[in-house]
């Protein structure tokens, strides 16, 4: 406790000292406390300005993981330097800095839609959260999918609705590339041979915890055995869990399934970061309260909500709205259902266009060029920079 305090302290004092210095136009921080590589949001924003801005990286795959003290004086200083700083999650250095004027703090948060609650949202009636982020505040524009949930994350970060851009997801482009989808699928096929003539089911919960810190899943109410039992001879299932959960698990603060056993029916992609590219190859989609219903939404394929713990998580975490309006596929609550649902396939295309033009109107293909449109003053300089990585 008495080294968080003087951590944020020394921060707090530093970034005080360091706005002294001129701001540095045209310079980009990306900033992120979870992700390693310019990979999401970031890579397609970092594609399209890297010939024409300074370009500064502050990355690390996990929160518990610390920066060195040299990383935190340069992640300091181009906090208080740089024209733009972009994040893709909250990131604890936030909470300290003072954003200066002409300075842009910029949240390009990971995922499409609104769905489980998060931030400030969580501090309602049924909030699970009592101590908030002070970063969230900060942020003079956020991007979001489309304009029916620019409330959501105006509540959640506890800023103006004007300052919440329904601009769409930029890494959500490349399911309007059918070249790029088609290329990615047989990539994938070709790394993972055992998934060749049979249907692949992609297993994607989130988390279950007040932090992601704590992030655990109950196994218990997926059985595995059961499922690859009735299932191995038409199927082959994949499971993404969500980063935290990984995180915990890679860690050993929670144990999960020994998937040894089912070495030739089950894969775990976790270690990849982005679920993307491995959207392309799935044929039916489970998953609960995740966010990835957004982007698999625009595949028109199969999806199933294994929503065992229902009326718990909608009393705890909460979600922005009912769940019916969520809902484009079957709903399962035990592995007898689950079972059932894989095998009747079951699509509701209604449901999904009225989801579509409600959740994701602007995951259109430019979402890319819209987000730079309305973050960058000054892309057309044509100037060549350098790449420093802290």
């Amino acid at each position: 406790m008495i080294g968080k305090f003087i951590y944020y302290a020394a921060s707090i004092i530093l970034n005080r000292c360091l706005v002294l210095l001129p701001l540095k136009e045209k310079r980009v921080l990306f900033l992120s406390d979870v992700r390693e590589d310019l990979s999401g949001n970031f890579k397609f924003i970092y594609d399209k300005i890297v010939p024409d801005y300074d370009i500064k990286l502050s990355l690390k795959a996990d929160r518990r993981i610390k920066r060195t003290f040299i990383e935190w004086i340069k992640q300091c200083y181009f906090l208080a330097t740089s024209q733009y700083i972009l994040l893709d999650d909250y990131s604890t250095a936030t909470a300290y800095i003072h954003v200066r004027r002409g300075q842009e703090l910029v949240q390009l948060w990971h995922s499409s839609g609104a769905y489980k609650k998060f931030a400030h949202s969580r501090t309602g009636e049924n909030g699970d959260i009592k101590h908030i982020h002070a970063g969230y505040k900060r942020y003079t524009k956020t991007i979001t999918s489309s304009e029916f949930v620019r409330p959501c994350f105006s509540e959640a970060f506890s800023i103006p609705e004007e300052r919440v851009l329904a601009t769409g997801i930029p890494r959500t482009d490349v399911f309007f590339d059918e070249k790029y989808k088609e290329a990615q699928a047989s990539k994938i096929r070709e790394t993972l041979p055992i998934i060749r003539d049979r249907k692949v089911v992609l297993f994607a919960p989130t988390y279950r915890g007040v932090k992601v810190e704590d992030a655990d899943y109950d196994f218990g109410q997926f059985d595995l055995d059961k499922f690859v039992e009735e299932l191995r001879n038409e199927y082959v299932l994949l499971i993404k869990w969500h980063p935290a959960l990984f995180n915990n698990l890679k860690f050993g603060k929670v144990k999960g399934y020994n998937l040894e056993k089912y070495k030739d029916d089950v894969i775990d992609i976790s270690e990849s970061r982005e679920i993307n590219n491995y959207l392309f190859i799935t044929d039916i989609l489970i998953t609960d309260y995740s966010s990835v219903i957004f982007d698999y939404a625009l595949l028109n394929r199969p999806i199933i909500y294994f929503a065992y713990d229902l009326e718990k998580y909608r009393k705890g975490r909460g979600l922005y709205f009912p769940f019916d309006e969520y809902v484009y596929g079957s709903v399962a609550s035990d592995t007898e259902s689950l079972i059932r649902a894989v095998k009747q396939e079951n699509m509701e295309n209604e449901k999904r266009r009225d989801f579509i033009q409600k959740f994701v109107e602007k995951n259109d293909g430019h979402a890319t060029d819209r987000v730079i449109e309305e973050v960058f003053s000054d892309i057309d300089s044509g100037r060549k920079l350098s790449v420093t990585n802290l």
